[in-house]
């Protein structure tokens, strides 16, 4: 599939050549850092050298107070707590993260957290029956509540109180609680929106530390979790969160937690993890157990000792392997009906009964990249079809299924991916509705990917400096991500080899200079066939090193070719 170049707009040039000069990078380095809002020395040094000092106060957090007085009083007369979680990697390190701390200073803990499949997302009625029964006073509720209306009532006409720590958007009603923590709430003036579930738990236990004057290099020692929950939930890694990402990463590559340990090892990676590292191996063990049986395998896993981690770890990287399978399989299926769709179908709606509903949303995500078109996968379960969207860049696919909300029991999620559930009488008509919606909405532009390119670059100015300046702005992510750099006019002298007739690896040059650069190309294998000795192309790329037996080289890892017509 062809690809859609996007160069980045370019900042001014007085700006640019005034932090070159501060800093003493290049003008390309200071331009991408002038993109992402960096423009003096200050605003670098914080950029370059995060800082846990630097962290906003937790108590500028609507409602902190209130939260923070309720769990001082809740830990020290111990009382019954009960801490509440969604069943993905957000919800379970948000309650590993409160347990683990917690545990140091109250024996009355017990976690919570709802089956995928009977309860379904958020706070359930049998996890308030359960707090009711068994005498809890406290619910912290992390990752879910702030639409939980019915289930807010049910708690506080028992008399148990409620803190919510989400990070949703909330509705036009709030739930009546003791306490909601929700930085995106209407008169909230916290000045970072962008935590994740897990993020916000970790400032309601900061704000407990600031007034317990508790040290928080207990907190802090807990971090690994918090970075967990922050790649696997693609939040922006900037402002606090690339903060807490920075600090939690190096925790979980010197001396993570025992759960932690224990998944890193059986994943058998032996360099440092990234974000996209802990997003594609640590983030998928890590849901599998919710995904196929319960999520509280997860949270066992999470909080255990290094006693028997080993074998927690071991189950979760066997539910993951079978989750695998499923979603492999179901691709397949899926692949196969799409490519019989017509060319000019502008959506895809698959529905088949016997697909597993805990995979339809990782193979929604996987059809798109294949046929690049708002997907929609469903499944039977209860006698209703239920399933997962998933969008485009810039394509809202909650609201087109929101035009169709007649032919829906309920819906919900977000502009780029969405959750819904319809009678299995309204499949074929929501799929023929849900097609004229894209089609009327959608921009010819938005159908084809987007490669957005940071700067144009010459190959002469790729050098170990840049990419040590470079992997500074680490850790990369949603808002920051890895510097995508282009080069144009480049040539090869000889035919790149092909790889598992899969993957391009060769050599390029500018075509005034004989300097050599090596590039890997994984998936074009195909592109062969348009490259020719001496004749110039142009090249998207991703700077890495390669670290082969101490000798450390630059590769350009390519992310697109572009040949002239």
């Amino acid at each position: 599939m062809e690809k859609r170049w996007v160069y980045k707009s370019d900042p001014n040039e007085k700006i640019i050549e005034q932090l070159s000069k501060e800093i003493n990078v290049n003008e390309y380095l200071s331009k991408i850092l002038v993109q992402r809002g960096i423009h003096d020395f200050d605003q670098a040094k914080a950029y370059f050298r995060p800082s846990l000092s630097k962290l906003h106060d937790p108590f500028q957090m609507l409602n902190m107070d209130k939260a923070v007085n309720r769990l001082t009083d809740a830990v020290f007369s111990e009382e019954k707590i009960l801490i509440y979680g969604d069943y993905d990697v957000d919800g379970t390190t948000s309650v590993s993260l409160m347990y683990l701390f917690l545990k140091q200073f109250s024996n009355q803990l017990e976690f919570y957290i709802p089956d995928r499949y009977s309860e379904g997302y958020g706070i359930s009625e049998k996890g308030i029956n359960y707090a009711i029964d068994n005498s809890f006073s406290l619910i912290i509720a992390l990752d879910c509540g702030v639409r939980a209306i019915e289930r807010a009532h049910q708690a506080k006409e028992a008399g148990v109180d409620l803190i919510i720590c989400d990070h949703h958007l909330p509705g036009d009603e709030l739930p009546d609680v003791l306490a909601l923590l929700d930085p995106k709430q209407v008169h909230c003036e916290y000045p970072f929106k962008e935590l994740s579930g897990c993020g916000v738990g970790f400032k309601l236990l900061e704000g407990f530390c600031q007034q317990n004057t508790i040290d928080k290099a207990k907190l802090f020692d807990l971090l690994d979790l918090v970075a967990v929950s922050i790649a696997s939930d693609i939040v922006p890694i900037v402002d606090e969160n690339r903060t807490l990402a920075f600090y939690g990463l190096k925790k979980l590559n010197q001396t993570p937690s025992a759960g932690l340990k224990a998944l890193i090892e059986i994943s058998g990676k032996k360099k440092a993890f990234s974000i996209s590292d802990v997003v594609f191996s640590i983030g998928p063990r890590i849901n599998a157990a919710g995904r196929l049986t319960h999520a509280k395998e997860s949270v066992n896993l999470l909080i255990g000792d290094a006693t028997e981690t080993a074998t927690f770890a071991d189950n979760l990287n066997n539910r993951n392997k079978e989750r695998r399978e499923f979603d492999e399989s179901i691709t397949t299926e899926a692949l196969e009906i799409i490519a019989k769709y017509p060319a000019e179908k502008k959506s895809t709606v698959l529905f088949k009964d016997n697909w597993h509903k805990g995979v339809i949303g990782i193979v929604a995500s996987r059809c798109i990249e294949h046929f690049h078109r708002p997907t929609i996968i469903l499944t039977e379960s209860k006698g209703k079809a239920t399933g997962s969207a998933r969008s485009v860049d810039g394509f809202d696919i909650h609201s087109a299924i929101s035009a169709c909300s007649d032919l829906l029991d309920q819906f919900g999620g977000h502009m780029h991916a969405a959750g819904l559930t319809l009678p299995i009488n309204n499949v074929e008509l929501f799929k023929e509705r849900f097609e004229e919606v894209v089609s009327e909405r959608i921009l010819p532009e938005q159908l084809i990917p987007k490669i957005e390119i940071d700067t144009q670059i010459p190959l002469s100015h790729i050098s170990f400096k840049t990419y040590n300046v470079m992997s500074q702005m680490a850790p990369f992510g949603p808002k920051n991500m890895s510097p995508i750099f282009g080069t144009k006019n480049v040539i090869v002298d000889a035919l790149p080899k092909t790889l598992k007739d899969k993957h391009l690896k060769g050599f390029v040059r500018e075509q005034n200079s004989k300097k050599l650069y090596e590039f890997i190309g994984f998936g074009m294998a195909e592109k062969i066939e348009r490259i020719e000795i001496g004749k110039p192309f142009q090249i998207a790329y991703h700077l890495e090193e390669n670290n082969y037996m101490g000798n450390k080289t630059l590769i350009l890892n390519l992310r697109d070719m572009k040949f002239d017509a």
